[in-house]
């Protein structure tokens, strides 16, 4: 198994982080969010840990469901934009992605992401012809956008209207087009593809642990995925081809992302373990088990 972190961050940086919060700058923002996993005591003083934050995420589900607004939980130090762009470079690759305050505490990227975007990237610009790429539970769109760049035909699914706009906003902020999106149930449409004879030469997944599709249709992750990973095995070219598999839920580890895999696939260059980010104080902050493999 395998430790990676993005490399090419120039407007991310993850400051600091303890006592289950994550102290970090987005672009011009600096901001205080929860962190589960950070279990350990911050290694900057509370003090200090105000005077750099420009907004504060405290989670109270309850009240931001009865709210209309949608940045509830936020407070802030200063008058900010509630919208504004963070740009990544990775050689010829120049995204932009517009964040947004949001009633669950994300703005609309995850930050170690961009360690697939290159792996992305750098795939298929290494193809012939850059071929086909399905996105799946794509939210706002880096994986999508990272594949675009590059100069694939990229078909973007989420079950959500609100996070295909905002992929669409990252597009347009990008200067890409024509991305396909796609407002549907992950399985569902998967099990059409397969029925219609499709092949994408690449397919990337960052399921939830549980969701709802548009039409609600229930997904549980250790109840589902099985299923949705055999389909992918059906739409997955047998050449010139990768995956792409991340996975949030606490307790899954990596390792059951290999023999899922391994189940369905012949892989080459097969990749799993963990991702992190590292602070400038000091800690690694794990985000997730990844796996990836071509062939």
């Amino acid at each position: 198994m395998q430790l990676l972190f993005p490399r090419h961050w120039q407007d991310y940086e993850l400051i600091d982080s303890g006592d289950f919060q994550k102290l970090e700058r987005f672009g011009k923002y600096t901001l205080i969010r929860p962190e589960p996993q950070a279990i350990w005591k911050k290694k900057l003083s509370d003090d200090e840990w105000k005077k750099q934050a420009s907004a504060v995420f405290v989670r109270d589900s309850a009240k931001a469901r009865k709210s209309s607004r949608e940045d509830e939980g936020w407070t802030y130090s200063q008058k900010l934009n509630h919208r504004w762009p963070l740009k990544y470079r990775y050689k010829d690759m120049q995204l932009t992605m517009s964040l947004q305050f949001t009633s669950f505490g994300h703005v609309g990227v995850f930050p170690e992401q961009a360690e697939n975007w290159d792996f992305i990237y750098d795939t298929v610009k290494a193809w012939p012809e850059p071929g086909k790429v399905l996105n799946l539970f794509a939210y706002t769109g880096g994986s999508s956008l990272a594949a675009r760049a590059a100069g694939s035909e990229v078909t973007h699914v989420d079950a959500v209207k609100n996070m295909i706009t905002w992929s669409n906003d990252n597009q347009q902020a990008s200067g890409l087009k024509d991305i396909r999106w796609v407002v549907e149930d992950a399985l569902k449409f998967v099990k059409r593809e397969v029925k219609r004879g499709k092949q994408y030469n690449g397919i990337i997944l960052d399921p939830p642990a549980y969701g709802r599709g548009p039409d609600g249709e229930k997904w549980v992750i250790e109840e589902s995925l099985t299923e949705l990973m055999e389909l992918c095995s059906q739409l997955l070219a047998p050449r010139q081809a990768f995956l792409v598999l991340n996975m949030y839920s606490m307790g899954l580890s990596a390792l059951v992302s290999a023999n899922l895999v391994e189940s369905f696939f012949q892989p080459d260059n097969m990749q799993f373990g963990e991702f992190y980010l590292p602070s400038t104080s000091g800690q690694r902050l794990p985000l997730g088990t990844f796996l990836r493999f071509t062939r």
